[in-house]
């Protein structure tokens, strides 16, 4: 009786355990697969490395703060990977714009275009609270990451 009860039990965790290690693994393949290069030589996250690094210059200090405040809402475990994607969406508009300084309005839109849409809602709620008006950035909604 006892040794069908343990062999239910060893095969309750053979199952918990594939399943986190296939969870953890599709997490991991996802984050490879963005390592590899793409036709211009470089992958998803050299060219994000790039463009905060040759914006760097454009950011000052309340806009490094807007950024944190709109990033508040992702979790702390991940904020960082989402300040490096939605930073460098950023500074590409910036680049691309040959902006002097990175103002209120290439973080709103350069937030709204790095975000998926599943996180629209969170970001119109954020911005609500700052009272930023999202009429303006309508467009770039329909533009975003899928």
């Amino acid at each position: 009786m006892l040794d069908g009860w343990f062999l239910w039990f060893i095969l309750f965790w053979v199952v918990v355990l594939v399943g986190l290690f296939a969870i953890g693994g599709f997490f991991m393949f996802r984050k490879f697969l963005k390592l590899f290069p793409k036709e211009d030589g470089k992958s998803i996250i050299d060219w994000e490395e790039y463009y905060v690094n040759e914006s760097l210059h454009l950011w000052d200090d309340q806009a490094k703060a807007l950024l944190e405040e709109l990033c508040s809402p992702v979790p702390e475990l991940f904020r960082p990977v989402a300040k490096q994607k939605i930073g460098a969406k950023i500074g590409q508009l910036a680049l691309e714009e040959k902006l002097d300084k990175v103002d209120l309005d290439v973080i709103i839109r350069g937030y709204i275009i790095a975000t998926p849409k599943r996180d629209h809602r969170f970001l119109r709620k954020k911005l609500a609270e700052m009272e930023i008006d999202v009429e303006p950035y309508e467009e770039f909604f329909l533009l975003s990451a899928k």
